[in-house]
């Protein structure tokens, strides 16, 4: 059941995708025909250039006088007629987007139709299943034009778009009218305005919510710590808006470090962080940690976690029985994850092991890792970690975490590579969370383009270690208004690092403090609070819930709520972010620890190139969470290591305050990822 349900999420993907694609390359490729006919016309851009400077020049001048004598009036009327046997912008991409789907992406649509089953809780999106239903019986016809009686019209076709659709004679072309109904169907569906029987992702939305709620509801407000009355809540909301923002108005005079410009577009400037004095004395340290423990290599960083916290443990086997003794297997198992987290394959770690073949290894790697297991096993390291480390050299443990996402290139035979358009080229996301002492708590894979704002709420939810979360460093792409409304709902605090501070805004409570007031609607308590309660308890996909408030549903009542709580919080937060320099840097160091992060997983995950050679998503996931493990196993030797030393008095008195600082356990060298081969002192441990 699981397994249909993602390949039918699957199909659902790549159709949402396809019609997406089907416009974008569209107007790509009307964009560049417009430049290249521009280039193709000699003098055109010149042209073009000496018209505006004529028109600027004498703006109160005739056309006969100004413009003529710089462009003569044939030439002007032959690049108007041009342009109108090329039809308008919108026009020419339409046309384009007729005729790719007409001549190749339509041979996918009656497949599809005929193995998705559509459906609707909303009466008002059910034309578009109708209209579906029509596709489906007239699809085999082979006519292109058919009369308009029983077509459905109204709830489906847009009036812009009616004109090309149907024709003057009243008849309606079928290829345009499957377009518009598949682009309709994309936004409902995305929505979740529309479902899928049998989906996940895209199941009915009514799943996503508890269905005691109405009996439970005190329960569910409690384990979220919110009050049901919702004028209580909203009051509460303002109060500490209004103050936040009176704080900011009254010490914003006296900050040296923020103040709000008058005049142009950007209204907030920040004084860029001063540098903070270079430790020197952690390189002593570094080299003290190699001279007592030198070429310490990966494999035996991998097994020395192993003996000490127990994660072989987890790994238990899907078969009925298991032949091998315990050392045996226990060997295979540390190089089937050596070679799935370096990426080094497991062929290549056969290769240098010559009592192990690649078939012994592939069966252990088959019936034993899997990623319920390779959660667990990363979750106890991660938990032996914290509970050994050391508070008097790092610190408080804390309740804050940052996370943030790696691009990995990968095969591109399935749903989960895309091209990413900020770093090119196609690969998959790895969404990290990890806290100040570079213990990673929690990894998921996502596509390139997926939400990191569900990335970042489903990793405080589902991370599987002893750690509470109370406040999650992200970056500007990990926060939105509809993040900060349910961040503040479920229980934690949103900061992010904003890369575009200067174009923010402030929401006001109430007219009082300004001409321009927000105003709060109702809040609908029962509908945000179902919400929540289900992200909060695990049984939905936060992504899932937040692909129901997209931009595209702005007047959905419980969008509108969600986008003023969502202004309200990230107003509060920005009050606190431009008056305290302190939080601005606690943000940024904490921030900082997640790039380090992952500045080691080309150190971890060399092989093949850095890339994942796989095309299963199964596989893709082991090899993450391999990455994952055998990086948490480092951080765990590492800081063992470090105790080790600095908790002698001759180097803990060496170490200043800014050497504590920036003190990390996350410290790597090329000498240490061969050879493969155990020492001989240690082959009796495995």
């Amino acid at each position: 059941m699981m397994r249909e349900a993602q390949i039918i999420d699957g199909m659902i993907d790549l159709l949402v995708e396809t019609i997406h694609k089907i416009g974008v390359r569209s107007k790509r490729k009307v964009v560049g025909g417009i430049a290249r006919d521009i280039e193709k016309v000699y003098g055109m851009e010149r042209l073009l250039v000496d018209i505006a400077g004529a028109a600027i020049e004498a703006p109160g001048g005739r056309v006969c006088d100004v413009i003529f004598p710089v462009a003569g009036k044939e030439k002007l009327a032959a690049i108007v007629k041009e342009h109108r046997a090329k039809g308008t912008l919108e026009r020419r991409i339409y046309q384009v987007m007729r005729g790719s789907y007409a001549g190749h992406y339509r041979r996918i649509l009656p497949k599809l139709l005929s193995v998705l089953e559509f459906r609707s809780n909303n009466a008002v999106h059910r034309p578009v299943l109708g209209a579906l239903d029509w596709i489906r019986r007239a699809f085999e016809t082979g006519c292109r034009v058919v009369p308009r009686n029983g077509v459905p019209i109204e709830g489906v076709i847009p009036p812009k778009c009616r004109g090309a659709i149907i024709g003057k004679d009243g008849r309606i072309n079928r290829i345009s009218y499957e377009l518009c109904v598949l682009s309709q169907l994309r936004d409902r569906i995305r929505a979740k305005e529309i479902w899928v029987v049998g989906a996940d992702h895209y199941r009915n939305p009514d799943d996503d919510l508890p269905k005691d709620f109405e009996s439970r509801r005190a329960a569910y407000y409690n384990a979220l710590n919110l009050t049901s009355d919702a004028r209580a809540f909203t009051r509460k909301i303002q109060a500490e808006l209004e103050r936040e923002l009176r704080l900011l108005n009254a010490e914003l005079p006296r900050n040296d470090k923020a103040r709000i410009l008058w005049r142009g577009e950007n209204r907030i400037s920040i004084t860029p962080f001063q540098p903070l004095p270079e430790p020197q004395g952690l390189r002593s340290v570094k080299a003290e940690i190699g001279r007592r423990w030198p070429m310490t290599e990966l494999l035996d960083v991998l097994k020395e976690t192993a003996l000490d916290t127990g994660f072989l443990d987890a790994f238990e086997t899907s078969a009925s029985r298991v032949a091998l003794s315990r050392g045996a297997l226990d060997r295979r198992l540390i190089l089937c994850l050596y070679g799935l987290g370096t990426n080094a394959g497991l062929k290549r770690v056969a290769a240098g092991c010559p009592d192990v073949s690649y078939e012994e290894l592939l069966h252990v790697g088959r019936r034993f890792i899997h990623r319920d297991a390779l959660e667990a096993a990363c979750g106890r390291v991660a938990n032996a970690t914290l509970a050994i480390r050391n508070t008097a050299i790092w610190g408080e443990a804390g309740t804050a975490c940052a996370s943030d996402s790696k691009k990995f290139g990968a095969w591109d035979g399935n749903l989960m590579t895309e091209w990413h358009v900020r770093y090119g080229g196609r690969g998959v996301m790895i969404y990290w969370h990890v806290e100040k002492g570079s213990t990673c708590v929690f990894s998921q894979l996502k596509r390139c383009s997926s939400s990191e704002v569900a990335s970042m709420i489903k990793g405080v939810l589902r991370h599987c270690t002893d750690m509470e979360i109370q406040r999650q460093y992200v970056d500007s792409h990990g926060q939105s208004s509809i993040g900060f409304a349910f961040c503040h709902l479920l229980g934690f605090e949103l900061a992010p690092r904003l890369k575009a501070i200067a174009r923010q805004t402030l929401a006001l409570p109430h007219p009082g403090l300004r001409a321009c007031p927000i105003c709060f609607p109702f809040f609908p308590a029962s509908s945000t609070g179902r919400r929540s309660s289900r992200m909060h308890s695990g049984l939905a996909d936060p992504e899932a819930i937040l692909r129901r408030f997209a931009r595209a549903e702005v007047m959905h009542p419980t969008y509108k709520a969600l986008a003023e709580l969502g202004r309200a919080i990230k107003t509060i937060f920005l009050c606190r972010y431009l008056r305290h320099e302190k939080f601005r840097r606690e943000i940024h160091e904490g921030l900082n620890v997640i790039e380090n992060w992952n500045s080691a997983n080309s150190f971890v995950f060399f092989g093949k190139g850095g890339e994942i050679a796989s095309n299963r998503l199964d596989e893709q996931e082991i090899s993450v969470l391999a990455l994952h493990l055998l990086q948490a196993s480092l951080v765990y030797v590492n800081t063992r290591m470090m105790q080790s030393v600095l908790s002698e008095p001759k180097w803990s008195a060496r170490l200043t305050p800014e050497d504590y600082r920036g003190l990390t356990p996350l410290i790597r060298s090329r000498q240490s990822l061969w050879p493969l081969q155990p020492r001989p002192e240690q082959q009796d441990r495995f």
